[in-house]
């Protein structure tokens, strides 16, 4: 009979660990990262500044200084010992749950557009989107759920337990509805799983009835359709749009003035940037407003028209530099929960990647995640620095004397 998981996982840190890290002023500083992410936040910042120029629903200004607060709780984190956080699987669960469900309380939630009911307003403040930060929970509460396994989890029941923690997030995402966000807490999760040792054939099945879940969505949401007299049709499971986006994907040329819109003014945008673009704050797409939510989530096409291939390749190198970096913190890892949380954030970022830019390109259906450390926003800004003071916690808490400890080792 399986026993019950415990995390005995997480490193208890010795004395020589404490002192060793109390004894600095800011521990064990992981120079690549922080010149990777200056690099990078800089790069971000000086494409933002030509998408908001003369947009006045946009302000430069307070991205820069998000990015500055960013910084700030970055270092911050970078000192809290992320080992303290192991043990809170209930309490992140119960987070993740009201974050995401806070914006259907009245008169606090607003309409993100197309019926979808994802940010908060409070006041004067600007509006926040507390799925976005919730990504941070579920990274927490996803490593903390695999790390009570030590790496090794087959037994069916109770993956199907952390399989079914796992998706509280992405039920409660979906009551928005808010389908991007919650393709990133399904690809995090998946991240968790393999890497916390689920066994490849419970990861098998369980795409496979993915597959067949999502067929019967489908399927039943033209069951449940109701057919107007003007001779629309409206969904019940899966908003117009979302279909129509899907439809878009699988048919670029259905609908170029109207569904496909966006897809074809950005492929215009990336097509028109040539090999060196058009030069700094002179892409035309841009410029005439034409390239639909520019700063925010096509900022690729801007940062391809006015910078060309050359301008893409240098972010696609400092996206590079950033995954090897922390990969290289993850394997420097002297704990499963340390390597889960790292893991989790890198498969996080890379998706984000690829389905904003492939969005853009025409290989992935358009939805509304932003490109990190590029695309402009207070949530995602933060919450990205969030992600990186996470990562330099799991460096510099398992640094004694100059030398790293390494999960492999410790199991």
């Amino acid at each position: 009979m399986a026993q019950p998981p415990q995390i005995n996982s997480v490193r208890t840190p010795d004395k020589a660990v404490v002192d060793a890290t109390r004894s600095r002023r800011f521990p064990s500083l992981n120079l690549p990262l922080v010149v990777v992410v200056a690099l990078l936040a800089g790069y971000g910042l000086v494409v933002v500044y030509s998408a908001v120029y003369g947009d006045p629903d946009y302000s430069f200004p307070r991205q820069a200084a998000l990015v500055a607060a960013g910084a700030v709780v970055m270092i911050v984190l970078w000192r809290f010992d992320y080992r303290r956080l192991s043990e809170f699987t209930t309490l992140f669960l119960i987070v993740n749950v009201v974050l995401i469900l806070l914006p259907h309380i009245p008169g606090l939630g607003t309409d993100a557009g197309m019926g979808s009911q994802s940010w908060i307003k409070l006041g004067p403040l600007p509006q926040v989107q507390p799925g976005e930060f919730a990504k941070i929970t579920v990274i927490l509460l996803d490593a903390s759920v695999m790390a009570r396994y030590g790496g090794r989890l087959d037994d069916v029941r109770e993956y199907l337990k952390a399989l079914g923690i796992m998706l509280v997030p992405f039920a409660c995402i979906m009551t928005q509805p808010d389908l991007g966000t919650g393709l990133v807490y399904l690809f995090i999760g998946a991240v968790a799983l393999v890497v916390g040792g689920a066994r490849p054939k419970f990861l098998l099945v369980t795409l496979a009835a993915g597959i067949v879940a999502v067929a019967c969505v489908f399927a039943l949401d033209e069951v449940l359709a109701v057919r107007n007299a003007d001779g629309t049709v409206e969904y019940k499971l899966l908003k117009n749009y979302q279909r129509a986006r899907l439809l878009v994907f699988l048919d670029p040329d259905m609908d170029p003035t109207g569904n496909g819109y966006n897809l074809k003014q950005a492929q215009i945008a990336i097509g028109s940037g040539g090999l060196f673009g058009q030069g700094y704050m002179q892409g035309s797409q841009h410029a005439l407003g034409i390239l639909p939510e520019a700063p925010t989530d096509f900022i690729f096409c801007v940062l391809a028209e006015e910078l060309g291939f050359f301008g893409v390749v240098v972010l696609l190198g400092l996206y590079l530099a950033l995954v090897l970096v922390s990969f290289r913190i993850a394997g420097s890892a002297g704990d499963l929960f340390g390597l889960l949380i790292v893991m989790c954030v890198v498969g996080m970022w890379l998706f984000q990647i690829l389905e904003n830019i492939g969005m853009t390109c025409g290989l992935m259906p358009i939805t509304g995640i932003p490109l990190p450390f590029m695309s402009y926003g207070s949530t995602g800004t933060i919450m990205n620095f969030i992600m990186l003071g996470l990562i330099g916690s799991v460096w510099a808490h398992n640094t004694a004397t100059g030398k790293k400890g390494s999960y492999a080792d410790t199991r």
